[in-house]
């Protein structure tokens, strides 16, 4: 079942020879854990071509290991882990004392994530951003799926509890283990039946009435709501385009205790920003010093299209005081939105808890189908299809909304996710552009709903998933025709906010998130 790839993070330009920082990757990984006894390395051809590597410089890598005794050599059979050495013993996140000190925060916005109203027949939809279900292999599911409705009856027991399918948390922790790098088991994984179940149960996990819990400023309001019923006060933190500003947040916890912080680093929601490895470390090391819970959403981590894969939060040297979410509803057909925790142990333990008093009892038949189709490699071979179809698909929105609609719109390519974070030029009325729209047979929407102050965003976040490249360049020309029916806004410029996916300019801050 070792079918994702191994990640490991070079540095080239560090003083240390790449071939001493892969053995020391591959080491730290079988001293976490996320590398176990009798795993088998990839090969070492398959490895050079995946890290850009020469061969030679992994053949030197699994040379020093084998030195070091971490893994064994079988001439013509491979290169073996020999012993993993147990993670160090996690230490829980502290609760902050009973008096904590107030903060002034600002006023929360209602719940504005509305879901639009049901289009007409015939409607583009660049509204949302869930996957085109057209792409997904049905079969291969209607197949495991009836599969494991036969094979209920012969079920361990215990497979079907309240952390999930046993074998699907097996497949869940292999694949987060090899591809993300992060220390995840069984034992500390749990499948969810949304990503929003999982936001649920960590916020109940680790939030009391009254603690302050830092969010994007720009974000996704179910996740916002989640926390608040918990009885968090949130604040929101400004971003830019390296997504949450870490000074913003290190001159909060000067001020005030913070339990927490929720973000989405890898490709902030909605601007798709991805968090730059320097800004990476000095969050852990704040959330470290400052005995801050980071909780990770992960809402899209397959896809991610501009050079080597970014790996989370949890994945680093902080990563044992991370809560880490994501979900495989975008890998899934509509209707099925699967997610998954993983967490250390101490919080593990509670959200178990929490999850066994209100679900006991998970979804058995369908988490038995997606187990099987990460068992055969069906699920790893539709995430490449899709990753090509996605590709394409954001080139032919960029160029026809740069072709069509340039004049009236600023943004970039995105380096990852199923949409495009684009400004919206001030003197347009983007309300009437949105109704006219509609009348075009093309449905989108201003981002306005993602800000937490409920200010009007003169932004759209613009999904490319839904639809093929003749579709989306059809959908843009109705636009621009939708466009050319709107009169010029009256009001002046300043009345709405201008919100980009780079850095702000002045009077400008940024946002977050996809369905």
């Amino acid at each position: 079942m070792r079918h994702w790839e191994l990640a490991v993070s070079l540095d080239p330009h560090s003083g240390q020879p790449l071939f001493l920082q892969l053995a020391d990757a591959i080491a730290e990984d079988i001293r976490r854990g996320r590398l176990r006894a009798d795993d088998a390395l990839p090969g070492t051809r398959g490895l050079a071509a995946q890290l850009g590597l020469n061969r030679n410089t992994v053949v030197a890598a699994y040379e020093e290991l084998a030195a070091q005794g971490s893994v064994r050599t079988r001439v013509g059979g491979g290169t073996f882990v020999t012993a993993a050495t147990p993670l160090a013993r996690v230490r829980p996140f502290a609760q902050p004392p009973p008096a904590a000190p107030t903060f002034a925060l600002a006023p929360a916005a209602p719940d504005r994530l509305v879901a639009p109203a049901t289009p007409a027949p015939g409607t583009l939809l660049l509204a949302g951003g869930a996957p085109d279900p057209r792409l997904f292999p049905a079969r291969a599911l209607a197949r495991a799926f009836r599969r494991a409705i036969e094979a209920r009856g012969r079920a361990a027991p215990g497979a079907g509890g309240p952390c999930g399918h046993a074998r699907l948390r097996d497949a869940l922790a292999d694949m987060l283990a090899r591809a993300r790098g992060l220390p995840a088991t069984a034992a500390n994984t749990m499948v969810t039946r949304s990503i929003e179940q999982g936001i649920d149960l960590v916020a109940r996990a680790l939030v009391s009435p009254g603690d302050v819990v830092a969010v994007e400023e720009l974000g996704y309001p179910p996740a916002w709501n989640a926390l608040r019923l918990a009885g968090a006060e949130l604040v929101p933190l400004p971003l830019d385009d390296e997504g949450l500003r870490v000074d913003a947040l290190a001159a909060l916890l000067e001020r005030t205790r913070v339990r927490a912080v929720f973000l989405t680093p890898h490709h902030q929601f909605p601007t798709t920003a991805v968090m730059s490895a320097a800004r990476r470390a000095r969050l852990a090391g704040l959330a470290l010093r400052h005995r801050v819970a980071i909780v990770e959403d992960d809402y899209d981590h397959e896809f991610h299209y501009a050079g080597k894969p970014v790996l989370p939060l949890a994945a680093g040297a902080g990563g044992g005081n991370v809560v880490y979410i994501g979900s495989l509803a975008n890998l899934l057909a509509p209707g099925i939105g699967t997610g998954f925790v993983v967490a250390p142990a101490p919080v593990f333990e509670r959200i178990a808890r929490l999850r066994a008093a209100t679900d006991p009892r998970c979804d058995a038949a369908l988490e038995g189908a997606i187990a099987e189709l990460f068992e055969d490699g069906e699920l790893l071979r539709h995430v490449r299809r899709l990753k090509r179809a996605f590709i394409a698909r954001r080139d032919a929105l960029a160029d026809a909304l740069r072709h069509r609609l340039g004049g009236a719109l600023d943004f970039r390519v995105a380096e990852g996710g199923l949409a495009l974070w684009v400004r919206v030029d001030a003197a347009i009325d983007l309300d009437a552009w949105v109704r006219e729209g509609v009348h075009e047979g093309v449905q989108f929407a201003a981002a306005t709903p993602y800000d937490f102050r409920g200010r009007e965003l003169q932004a759209m976040r613009l999904a490319f998933s839904w639809h093929d490249e003749a579709e989306l360049h059809q959908a843009v020309e109705r636009m621009a025709r939708a466009l050319a029916r709107c009169a010029p806004l009256r009001r002046a410029p300043a009345a709405r906010a201008a919100i980009g996916a780079r850095a702000p300019r002045r009077g400008e801050t940024e946002r977050r998130r996809s369905a």
